[in-house]
């Protein structure tokens, strides 16, 4: 086995980690900052293409972060253009696909945390108004 082998390495345990268990960490996190579990929700609709319901149905059948990426309806195309840091890596550089998804959600929640306008968060430009 080599240890440089991407494939021959074991997956990072987020990956089988489920979505409905960091959940209350994301609410928890926002709510503190004075925002609120609607706007944790429209991110991660926005970022998946899961409607409001279909969220919910994800968080009580307690998915995996690799299932709930790998079913997600449609991922939304602007998440490109998310960059920046999350625990000093840089969101645009992680190579691995679920682990940069997960990257991308956590970088839209430090956003909203940090008191960022929605429609910023959300990446829409005047053209999407």
């Amino acid at each position: 086995m080599n240890d440089t082998d991407p494939i021959a390495m074991t997956r990072h345990r987020i990956f089988t980690t489920s979505v409905a268990s960091v959940y209350p960490h994301y609410l928890a996190k926002a709510e503190k900052k004075g925002r609120s579990k609607a706007e944790v929700d429209a991110i991660l609709c926005w970022l998946t293409g899961y409607s409001h319901a279909t969220l919910d149905e994800q968080l009580v059948r307690k998915v995996s972060f690799e299932a709930f990426f790998a079913q997600a309806p449609r991922m939304n195309p602007a998440r490109s253009g998310i960059t920046g840091t999350v625990c000093g890596i840089r969101v645009e550089d992680v190579e691995e696909p679920t682990m940069r998804e997960i990257r991308y959600l956590d970088k839209l929640i430090d956003e909203l945390a940090r008191g960022r306008p929605m429609a910023k968060i959300l990446r829409q430009t005047d053209a999407d108004n």
